[in-house]
């Protein structure tokens, strides 16, 4: 790659960055994973760049837990996410980051065995997960994440 070329993809990048800080924020809400009179938004768009509430592992239009401890809420939790981001024309596969917060992080291989299932293998997105102490609802796990379009 030449100087030049480098310095033009550089320079792209900047402009495309710069695009995006000055973009409207796009408030959405689907209606099809929670109930709709919460105080926050289920996703929020800027530029090209996607932010997902965290999700738990709630029946949609309810926030009745699915059953089945930390595998049926992981499986429930997944199926949210999915869900929300098909409402906008995404997918599983537009994620980059998530965050996961654990009622009991020795329950952390548990929720790992049902999350893998939902990527195509070596496509995972980058995560973070730790325990956590009184999740909504008495949840056993909330996973926010992040997405590009």
């Amino acid at each position: 790659m030449t100087k030049t070329t480098k310095r033009l993809l550089a320079a792209s990048a900047v402009l495309a960055l710069a695009t995006q800080l000055h973009a409207e924020p796009e408030f959405l809400n689907s209606g099809s994973v929670l109930p709709t009179n919460l105080p926050f938004s289920e996703a929020v768009v800027v530029g090209e760049t996607v932010y997902l509430s965290g999700q738990i592992g709630n029946m949609p239009g309810t926030l009745t837990l699915a059953e089945g401890g930390i595998a049926g809420e992981t499986k429930q939790v997944m199926e949210n996410i999915k869900t929300s981001l098909n409402a906008h024309g995404l997918g599983l596969e537009n994620l980059v980051k998530c965050t996961v917060m654990l009622a009991d992080i020795g329950e952390w291989g548990a929720f790992n065995d049902v999350y893998k299932t939902y990527f195509a293998e070596g496509r995972f997105p980058a995560r973070a997960a730790f325990g956590a102490n009184g999740l909504a609802v008495g949840a056993r796990v909330e996973v926010d994440c992040v997405g590009a379009k």
